[in-house]
């Protein structure tokens, strides 16, 4: 339930998978309307990414719990300690209302802790900051780390290196936005155009990490060799020589 067949490598490995090799914004082009929104100062790219790794982290463990205890198959078996069998009880149907409802709970609380203690950040993020409840990177997280089956820790370690690669990802292109409004770009390329650019070469180079493969588990069994087929040679018979 805590770590299954998980290893304190095979947790580097998945941060190192989620940040990198399955990076939600670079390989999966999820949130992107908030990347391309809030990508054009480095200030402001790297406030709204550290909300996101909190909203994402914390909605994250408890969308697992939520899984693991109301919404996924046989989730209710727990109630027959106060002699309620709702084992067969199924409310997966239920799933993606919770998830959406727990991150924009967190989403909300998130929005008057900025408000309060940074002022600044919360008017330059402005409307995209209530946007971070249907960003679907977040939602995207978690329903991946549920659909992969992770245990706890390993679930929380990939929410929060998703978070992260979202963070990093967005305060790359942020600074690199910043060098490029100094510098000469083609006219025709100004704006939106050379952010799709450079986001695509960005793509490129995370996928030279993709040879990583720490993050499966020991103990996991190892695909089935091919078995060759074995060919019996006929000796030849006296009669033949």
């Amino acid at each position: 339930m805590w770590m299954g067949l998980y290893e304190p490598i095979n947790l580097l490995g998945l941060l190192l998978q989620a940040v990198f090799i399955e990076n939600f914004l670079l390989a999966n082009f999820l949130g992107m309307c908030t990347y391309l929104a809030c990508s054009t100062k480095l200030k402001t790219a790297n406030g709204l990414g550290v909300a996101v790794v909190f909203v994402l982290t914390v909605s994250g463990i408890l969308n697992w719990c939520v899984h693991k205890f109301i919404t996924g198959p046989s989730a209710l078996a727990w109630l027959n300690l106060i002699g309620v069998d709702a084992a067969n009880i199924d409310l997966g149907f239920l799933e993606f209302l919770i998830f959406i409802s727990v991150i924009a709970g967190f989403t909300q609380i998130l929005e008057i802790v900025i408000e309060k203690f940074s002022p600044s950040l919360y008017n330059t993020l402005g409307i995209y900051l209530p946007l971070i409840a249907v960003n679907c990177a977040i939602l995207g997280a978690c329903l991946f780390a549920v659909t992969r089956d992770y245990p706890f820790l390993p679930n929380m370690i990939y929410v929060f290196g998703s978070g992260a690669g979202w963070w990093l990802a967005i305060a790359l292109i942020a600074a690199i936005r910043e060098k490029l409004a100094s510098s000469k770009v083609s006219p025709a390329l100004k704006g939106m155009g050379i952010t799709f650019i450079m986001t695509g070469l960005m793509s490129m180079a995370f996928q030279g990490f993709t040879g990583i493969k720490l993050a499966q588990p020991s103990g996991a069994p190892d695909e089935p060799k091919k078995e060759t087929p074995l060919v019996i040679k006929e000796k030849p018979s006296t009669l033949d020589l």
